[in-house]
């Protein structure tokens, strides 16, 4: 039992129910029980209480694509400073990816997970289970034991499934289950060696592209085998203006179908590569501006349903390579939010959007509780100075690993407190 808390002099802004004015809310036994905007609010003996003094309070973030080093690769990253560099961007919940050694396809290392999780980090780490076994594409896993076990959705995190018969009898399975299926779409001998978006500024600096038909191509067949089985599919991500309208056809048809996209190819496009920036190699790859544009253009229409970090820690090694050899992916825990927020900045996506895209669609697609402010809802909370400046350097990182996408990069828009269950797991020094 925690003192209760009530947070004061707020602008709340609630995605789910399209809620931005003034207003209170006050946190009992880790549970919303009351939210007052433009009235007074009842407070209970012995509470906490925050001035807000007018900064945004928000549902804690939910982030649907987050890669951890343990267990196997725990230099990387661990369980433990994941969800302390979650905390401090001001994500409450992420869904752990199943590319750790061993491959998350047992029900008995779901069920390790939540229990190590719950005991080392302050974030909510939402498993994610392998589709096939070992993520080689070959073989189903046993989805039911999966979701018994805690499993929130069903993925093959950074593979993609090329057979599209195992994918349809895999579809049809996790529909019998009412599971999300989530997949990234790409075409293994389309992608081939690349390394970078297919064009010319590929030619330039002499390295292969990857063409967008390796995202497209697979991403119709996804779609129209989702059509096929019914099941909840959601394309990991996207990138390409041609993806956007491919996605579009498909909701005019199918209610079930959603997308996300990594906040990397919502901010950035192929020229932040400029002289072979090992660090702006990521998967899919950083796209032309006309598919930047195209992207947010998709997610202002709600084309594009959710945003993630799509944090992946590389260690200095596999990074400080060649281009062409260096490790892809990119971390983005603490840097989600900031980022998001230079799309509000700049007048491109409205700031309801943007966090309906972080909070109240993830947790719509994960069957979650959380990713709002309502009565009854879980306490998962955020206070965000918008306009707070500062830049991104490496001895501010939490995480284990320094690859991020936004090194040095001058952000506006800070998180000031995150609350967990109603207890308070981050507080910026400034708040």
């Amino acid at each position: 039992m925690t003192r209760p808390l009530l947070i004061e002099n707020a602008r709340v802004v609630d995605p789910a129910t399209g809620t931005d004015q003034i207003g209170a809310v006050l946190v009992e036994d880790g549970l919303v029980s009351d939210v007052a905007l433009n009235g007074p609010v009842g407070v209970p003996e012995g509470a906490e209480v925050i001035n807000a003094e007018g900064k945004v309070l928000a549902p804690g973030l939910i982030d649907m694509r987050v890669f951890v080093g343990e267990p196997g690769k725990e230099y990387r990253e661990t369980l433990a400073s994941a969800g302390a560099a979650a905390v401090a961007g001001g994500i409450t919940s992420f869904v752990m990816m199943p590319d750790t050694t061993p491959v998350v396809d047992d029900g008995a290392l779901v069920d390790f997970l939540i229990r190590r999780a719950e005991a080392q980090s302050p974030a909510r780490i939402l498993p994610a289970a392998a589709i096939t076994k070992g993520l080689a594409g070959k073989e189903m896993t046993e989805f039911g034991l999966l979701k018994e076990a805690g499993a929130v959705c069903f993925t093959d995190g950074g593979s993609s499934i090329q057979s599209s018969s195992l994918l349809r009898n895999a579809m049809a399975y996790a529909a019998n289950f009412d599971m999300p299926f989530v997949h990234l779409p790409a075409d293994a001998e389309l992608v081939g060696d690349g390394v970078m978006n297919s064009g010319l500024f590929a030619t330039v600096l002499g390295l292969r592209g990857i063409p967008r038909e390796a995202e497209t191509i697979p991403l119709a067949r996804d779609l129209q085998l989702a059509a096929l089985t019914g099941v909840r599919y959601h394309a990991a991500q996207i990138s390409a203006a041609a993806s956007a309208s491919i996605m579009t056809n498909a909701k005019a048809r199918n209610t079930k179908v959603t997308a996300g996209i990594s906040i990397n190819n919502l901010c950035l496009n192929e020229n932040d590569i400029g002289r072979y920036r090992t660090y702006f190699k990521l998967n899919p790859p950083l796209r032309s501006e006309e598919d930047r544009l195209a992207m947010i253009e998709a997610l202002r229409t709600g084309i594009i349903d959710t945003i993630h970090s799509d944090h992946d820690p590389q260690d200095t090694e596999v990074k400080r390579q060649p281009f062409a050899e260096a490790s892809k992916g990119a971390i983005g825990l603490e840097t989600l939010l900031a980022a998001a927020l230079r799309l509000v900045h700049s007048g491109e996506v409205d700031l309801l959007t943007i966090l309906r895209a972080m909070t109240s669609r993830p947790a719509e697609i994960l069957g979650l509780k959380s990713g709002r402010i309502a009565k009854g809802a879980p306490a998962d909370l955020i206070l965000i100075d918008l306009d707070y400046p500062w830049q991104v350097t490496e001895r501010s990182i939490r995480s284990k690993s320094r690859n991020t996408s936004f090194e040095n990069a001058r952000m506006q828009g800070k998180v000031m407190r995150t609350i967990v269950g109603g207890k308070t797991v981050f507080e910026h020094s400034d708040a």
